[in-house]
């Protein structure tokens, strides 16, 4: 990321109980429900300086299901893909087209509704 300020490097650090080479998402990782974490980002050449605290909600695993953790890759592809497209008209064709292939793919409620218990 880069500076607001100054388009110059900016640093991010997790603590304050972390060492400074300690990445958010091991941070993340490691966390336990309703932990906070605090990450700060630095601009060592203009001083601007931002302090974020996230708090973990809940944590849901994907460990030994196969296609949520495939699911869950290419959702995570996708939000890095359109968050590097800075056109707002293409960022809307690209709604428009996800919502046109949902249309056209067979739905799978209608299925788990008939069945009886």
């Amino acid at each position: 990321m880069n500076c607001p300020a100054c388009s110059g490097s900016v640093t991010l650090e997790v603590g304050p109980d972390q060492p400074l080479s300690t990445s958010l998402t091991d941070v993340l990782l490691a966390a336990d429900e309703d932990e906070r974490i605090n990450v700060s980002r630095n601009c060592w050449n203009c001083g601007w300086h931002e302090e974020r605290q996230i708090r973990v909600e809940s944590i849901d695993t994907t460990d030994g299901d196969e296609v949520a953790v495939k699911r869950a890759s290419l959702v995570e592809e996708i939000t890095d893909e359109l968050a590097e497209i800075e056109r707002l008209d293409t960022l809307e064709d690209t709604l428009t087209e996800v919502r046109r292939q949902q249309r056209l793919e067979p739905s799978t409620d209608s299925t788990e509704d008939d069945t009886t218990e």
